[in-house]
């Protein structure tokens, strides 16, 4: 088995931190979750530097299991990121809470640490691995309000359905192994393209499976239904960083995946294009659509979210290298553009889940013109208005699906954002000119202004700097 240590500093490195250090600390080390805290924020600063340093070093390790470098790493820091900018809003707004434990911080590296497993899999066993560590530490996490029966319940629903989904997933991976005689990825994808497959019909069945199980990571219909109440019931900050790295993570492997199973010119991949871009469009109409029927912030955004996952899904459907590289700037994107929403609902929002509707965001701009500009920002991005990141994420996404010859989903796509500008900026219209009801101090923002700025200065600067960034990550 050949082991590369270089390589896969990024991963040894939050295994150990995670396991062999992190744990010792918070068993001899007593409420000090400060320090907890502050050795988390080096483990995930130690892990994404790792990542950037070892970009560059493309291999195979662990017997052709895990791939090392690239692709992978460009996760790796994304994911760090995410997980940093988590930190640092749930620090404030757990205190505020009279929750802020250890095991928070233990289970969001845990969670990190599974994405990248996501990431760097190249084979189905790993990619279980990480699938698992990274939803068990989601389950708890959304039930981290104990004493919270909307937490508690939002725990326990994903929880029951992400069960239901890794029952998929276990099953189309043993349907893949019985068709094609191997978990390793390259090897699927060549017995596939020379049609070396034992039984086509178990292949078909699987890949469906397949496309299950991740669908419902990604909150893609029709296994969107959970999202909403857990997007609701858990902590603002632990929807926040689901609803992004998680759902970057989910999309890392189902690149990988997919790329292995739809090679060009196999009579599988142009059924499996046209399942996914059906999935696609039913997905962004009906997660727009039900957005605009929304009152509260929590579940609008929810719906905005799975919308989200439909036009990532394009550039899937489109398997192509310009698709791929449009699904991995619009989910960069998106984790600043979602994250930071999410930021600004956890600073406004008050114990037992206050002023979280939408006419409570009534005459803010006049309140706190600071936190006003920010929910601006995120929500012309995420309408995709130009020239924020969120514009050309959309238009890369749509290019490549135009290229692939699917110019009806383009289309529907088109229609389905246009249907979105009604509730993005009709939150931004309450703000800025809409009388507030009552007035409402916010909470204190502490660390959580950092993540608040970061977020909001990477929505605009990528959608100005799109080449730039494009050309960064071919060159992983």
């Amino acid at each position: 088995m050949n082991i590369d240590f270089f390589g896969s500093l990024p991963l040894i490195v939050i295994w150990l931190a995670l396991g062999a250090v992190g744990i010792v600390i918070q068993a001899f080390v007593r409420n000090n979750t400060r320090l907890i805290f502050g050795y988390y924020v080096a483990t995930l600063c130690g892990t994404a530097l790792l990542a950037i340093l070892t970009a560059g070093h493309k291999n195979v390790a662990f017997s052709g299991m895990v791939t090392l470098g690239g692709f992978p790493n460009y996760f790796d820091v994304l994911f760090c990121g995410a997980g940093l900018l988590t930190m640092l809003a749930a620090r404030p707004y757990l205190q505020r809470e009279n929750a802020e434990l250890d095991e928070f911080y233990t289970l969001l590296v845990s969670a990190v640490a599974g994405m990248m497993f996501m990431a760097h899999a190249n084979n189905l066993l790993v990619l279980f691995v990480g699938v698992e560590l990274m939803s068990i530490s989601f389950y708890v996490m959304a039930g981290f309000f104990r004493t919270n029966s909307r937490s508690i319940e939002a725990g326990l629903k994903y929880f029951l359905l992400g069960a239901f989904a890794s029952g998929f997933l276990v099953y189309g991976m043993a349907l893949i192994y019985g068709a094609t005689g191997s978990l390793q990825y390259d090897i699927i994808a060549k017995n596939i393209a020379t049609g070396a497959v034992n039984f086509p019909a178990l292949l078909s069945i699987g890949a469906v499976l397949m496309a299950v199980a991740l669908g419902f990571k990604v909150a893609a219909f029709p296994f969107h239904q959970w999202a909403p109440d857990v997007y609701e019931g858990a902590p603002s900050v632990v929807t926040a960083f689901m609803s992004t790295a998680g759902k970057s993570a989910a999309f890392a492997a189902f690149i990988t995946v997919f790329w292995a199973l739809m090679p060009h010119g196999n009579a599988l991949t142009p059924k499996l294009q046209n399942m996914l871009a059906i999935v696609s469009a039913v997905t962004m109409l009906i997660g727009n659509i039900t957005a605009i029927s929304q009152t509260n912030v929590k579940r609008m955004l929810a719906y905005s979210s799975v919308a989200h996952a439909g036009y990532l899904l394009m550039g899937l459907v489109a398997n192509t290298h310009a698709g791929g590289s449009a699904i991995v700037f619009y989910v960069t994107s998106y984790v600043f553009m979602q994250l930071g929403a999410f930021v600004v609902v956890g600073i406004l929002e008050r114990g037992n889940e206050q002023h979280l509707e939408i006419s409570d965001y009534a005459g803010l701009a006049k309140r706190e013109p600071v936190l006003a500009f920010a929910m601006a920002v995120f929500m012309f991005a995420l309408a995709g208005i130009p020239p924020l990141a969120g514009f050309f994420g959309k238009y890369l996404l749509f290019v490549a699906a135009i290229d692939a010859g699917f110019l009806w989903l383009t289309l529907v796509a088109v229609l389905s954002s246009i249907v979105s500008a009604y509730f993005y900026l009709g939150l931004i219209v309450k703000m800025y000119f809409s009388e507030s009801q009552a007035h409402h101090e916010p909470n204190p923002a502490g660390m959580a202004g950092i993540s608040l700025v970061v977020a909001a200065t990477a929505s605009i600067v990528l959608g100005l700097f799109t080449t730039q960034l494009l050309s960064v990550y071919s060159t992983w």
